[in-house]
This record gives structure tokens, sequence and C-alpha cells, in this order.
């Protein structure tokens, strides 16, 4: 093959596959951000940021509500006041435990192919979670269940830009609590092949995840301590407290050599300071607390800083999200991070209630702020509503759509010199048009993005059709992947040895649970 068509085949496998006869998306490829990152503040008010935590940490400290905890830090050399329950992290500390934290580390799969390689300039989409609703334009908003839990399994597994489901995408509460980490453990297992969540409620819950990951990638628990497959996020309560749920997940998570990945809730004006400088400030403060915890628990465990800090609807108290001060808070936490040199958790988020212009337009801030702040782990990367209350269907082939463009605006620019096409200029002449080169013949199905949601028919063609709306069709789109889902392949083996602890596992009782 020549030189010139191993570049044009190279472009077509990168630029489009038509999957099915219904749809069209990316195939599977690694994501790199190939942009340099974006500065909204100066490396003096890093600093200032930086110092002002690490005096948080030290003056005011972190309540940190489980013993076991406590004892730990205390161990470590840190004081402890028995009486509120708050420990002041000493800064060489926090600093030292830091330094064992992994820039770069992968997450493996059950498929390996799915594996996600996380830090640098790496860049894996995880579905929305932990949504108590799900919607769409047949159904309505209506509470989570199981069915459409796996409804929404099923679309993680089916598009290519999707990694990971990232945690329930829906919660299931037609089954119960003690039980639901259980059944969806083997939900993730059957629907999909990609990296599995685990829900911090308590150890019990950490050590099921950690066990029913391990199973479905068919290894030994030495390999699962040295490879880490599953991961979970540990929210710190703000204001400056780190509940014991919480904290049995660091501690388990880090001892097994699991992916922790540690984010404050800092709402400025309602669990923060209103301003941006002081929730920056309190948010760098819970999780460096809450990442020095699994390092001196493990040094060198894999840890993710997860950037939450958004603003509340001085109006209404309301959670606001895709704000211009979401996307400075995402810019100004990657500049943070940088200067730790760990893993960056952002997410695509939006306050609006149905998916509609304002969900975009909130959702393609959000997305600015994940490129332009240089993100490596996207949470709720798709479907999410409410400002976080309901995962909608069609809101997930929107954001997918919107996580596809944003891909190739990452993708560099080819400039070789069969690219810069002086030949098609020579053969189109002046005046002329560029339709019948061979220049164009040989690139034109793989020289433009392919949406999967837009529509660029013209006006005649797209009425004739019916006028559909994104909306309408969106809600088209997801109905024909979801009829088109393929189950990934499981051995015999390996769905026998997760049915039967996932078996045992209920009949003792699952978890206690509180009702």
């Amino acid at each position: 093959m020549s030189e010139e068509k191993k570049r044009t085949a190279g472009r077509r496998s990168r630029r489009g596959s038509r999957v099915k006869a219904s749809f069209t998306q990316l195939p599977k490829r690694k994501f790199v951000n190939t942009f340099k990152p974006v500065e909204v503040i100066s490396e003096d008010q890093v600093e200032a940021i930086h110092n002002a935590s690490l005096d948080v940490l030290e003056n005011i400290g972190i309540m940190v509500r489980l013993e076991e905890a406590r004892d730990i830090l205390r161990a470590a050399g840190q004081k402890v006041d028995e009486d509120t329950h708050i420990v002041y992290f000493d800064r060489e500390f926090i600093m030292d435990a830091m330094s064992h934290a992994p820039s770069e580390f992968t997450i493996h799969a059950p498929n390996p192919d799915w594996n996600m390689e996380i830090g640098g300039d790496n860049v894996v989409f995880a579905m929305g979670a932990s949504m108590p609703n799900s919607s769409d334009l047949d159904g309505g908003r209506r509470t989570g269940n199981q069915t459409d839990f796996r409804k929404f399994l099923k679309l993680a597994q089916s598009f290519n830009v999707i990694a990971t489901t990232g945690g329930y995408p829906v919660e299931p509460v037609d089954i119960h609590a003690s039980i639901r980490h259980l059944e969806c453990g083997r939900d993730f297992a059957t629907f999909t092949d990609k990296p599995p969540n685990v829900y911090s409620l308590g150890r019990d819950r950490n050590l099921d995840g950690i066990e029913m990951a391990r199973i479905a990638r068919g290894i030994s628990h030495e390999q699962m301590l040295r490879e880490p497959s599953l991961f979970t996020v540990i929210n710190s309560n703000s204001p400056l407290m780190l509940d014991q749920p919480m904290l049995q997940g660091i501690i388990e998570m880090a001892r097994h050599g699991q992916v922790v990945i540690l984010t404050p809730f800092t709402l400025a004006g309602a669990m923060a300071p209103v301003t941006l400088g002081g929730a920056l400030t309190q948010q760098n403060a819970e999780a460096l607390a809450g990442m020095s915890i699994a390092q001196t628990v493990r040094p060198g465990a894999p840890v993710i800083y997860g950037g939450f800090t958004s603003n509340v609807d001085m109006k209404s108290g309301a959670p606001a999200f895709g704000t211009p001060e979401y996307t400075k808070a995402a810019i100004a936490t990657g500049q943070l991070i940088r200067r730790y040199n760990i893993p960056y958790r952002t997410s695509n988020v939006n306050a609006s209630n149905i998916p509609d212009a304002q969900a975009a337009y909130e959702s393609q801030m959000a997305l600015w702020g994940v490129v332009l702040g240089h993100g490596n782990f996207v949470k709720h990367a798709t479907g999410w509503l409410e400002g976080g209350l309901t995962n909608s269907f069609e809101k997930v082939v929107m954001d997918v759509e919107m996580i596809q463009m944003m891909a190739e605006l990452m993708t560099p620019i080819d400039t070789s010199v069969e690219a810069l096409g002086l030949d098609a200029m020579r053969e189109a002449g002046h005046g002329g048009h560029f339709f019948g080169t061979q220049h164009t013949q040989e690139r034109y199905e793989s020289a433009f993005y392919s949406p999967l949601l837009s529509d660029w028919r013209n006006f005649e063609s797209w009425a004739e059709a019916g006028s559909p709306d994104a909306l309408t069709r969106a809600n088209q789109i997801y109905k024909d992947v979801l009829a088109e889902y393929e189950a990934p392949k499981l051995d015999p083996a390996i769905r026998e040895e997760l049915d039967a602890f996932v078996d045992r596992r209920i009949a003792e009782g699952g978890v206690k649970t509180d009702f």
C-alpha cells in the first residue's frame, strides 16, 4: 500500500465508523487532549490558594468521623482532637504523602480493549451516574428502576466515546438497598465489559465490589492488587468533614490498590465561601486531606483529584452548573492539580430540568472547562439533567454528539504534503471546483466529522421528513442503539463464579441498612 493510501485509510478509520445501519459514531480510540492548558489564574495565585489550603489543614483542620482513620493519622504524627474528631494536618505530611501518588496509571477493564489510561494528556468519558430519576419523551420523569438501569448500561456499552458507566446511571430503587450493589455489580459484568464502579457506602460494599471486579476479570487477588480494576468516588462532606462510609471507602480501596476519586462538593455560597478563591481553597484542602489518607494507608495508591466547585443561585439556593464560575473553577482546578502532578476528574453538568437549549449550552460550557482545564476523567459526561437528579436517555445522545465533536476538535490538523492539496488546486484550476478532483474523491467519505444527531439536510428535505427536532431524533437514536445492542461475551466459568458469589452474598442478607 502506498504511503498516501495508508494515510487515507488511517483517516477513514479515525473519522467515522458506520457501526450499525441506523447510527454513525466515531470508532473506539484513545482520546488525547492536544491543546495547551489554559490559565485563568497566575502562578502566584495558584501558590496563594495552595498555601491557604495548607493553612486550613494545619489550623482549622478536617473533621474525620472514623476512629480507624484518626488512628492511622495519629500514628503518622498528625494532631488529633478526640473530643471534636478534628485532625490538624501538618503541611510537610501532606506534601510528602502526595509525592507518592502516581501521576499516571491504568484502570483495567474485563475486556482489555477498554482499559482506561488515566493522567497525562489522556481523556476518558464516563456516563452520568448516581441520579435518582430517569426520563425520556415516552415515559417522562420517573423513579430509577432496574429496567432503566440496564438500558443505560447497554448505551454505555454501545457508544465508543463512553469509557465506563461511572457508577449507577440511575439508582434502581426497586432493588432493596441491602443487595442493590450486588445485583448492580452482576449487571456491570453482564451488560458491559468496561471498568466498573463501586459506591463507598460502608466497608462491606467496597469489599463486595472489589471481589466482583476481580471475578469479572478472571484474575488472582495478587494481580488485582497490582492492577487497579475499579474506582470509587469519595465526596467529602463540605465544609471540612469526611464521614465514616467515605473514610472506609478510602481505606479499603487504597489497601486493595484500587482507585479513589476524591471529590469535594464545594458549592460557592452554600457549602463553601461565596468567592471562587475561597471555594477553591476549601476544595483543595478537603481533596488533599482525603488523598493523603489514601497515601498513608498505601503509598502509591492510585488517586484522582476531583474538582466539582460551582456556585448556587443566590435567589433560591439551588445549585447552578455550566456557569461561567463553574468553567473558571474547572480551569483553575486544573492549574492546582498540575502543581501536584496527579490526574484530574471533572464533569459535564448543567442545571436544566429538561434536555433543551439550556441543557445544551450549559453542558457546552462545562465541556470547555474539561478541555481547557485538561481534565483526565470526565464524570457525568452524558445524560445529566436537573442538577444531577435525572439521567435523560435523549440527553445521553446529545452529549455523545458533543463529546465526539470535542474529540474531533482535539484531533490535530493534517499538514502533510498530500493534505495541503497543491495538486488539487492545480487540477481545479482558477475559478473551478474541487468536487471532482482526485484529492476530494479519495477523501470525501472520511474528510469531515459525521454527526450522530445533527441534521444537515436543507429545509425542504427536513420538512418532508416530518420536521423532526433534535430531541425527537435523539429519542429515536437511543432506541435504535438499544435495539442493536450486543452483549459482551462472558466466559461461562466467570459467569458461574460471579453468580455463585452474588447469590451467596444475597442469601447472607447483603449489607445492613437503616430500614
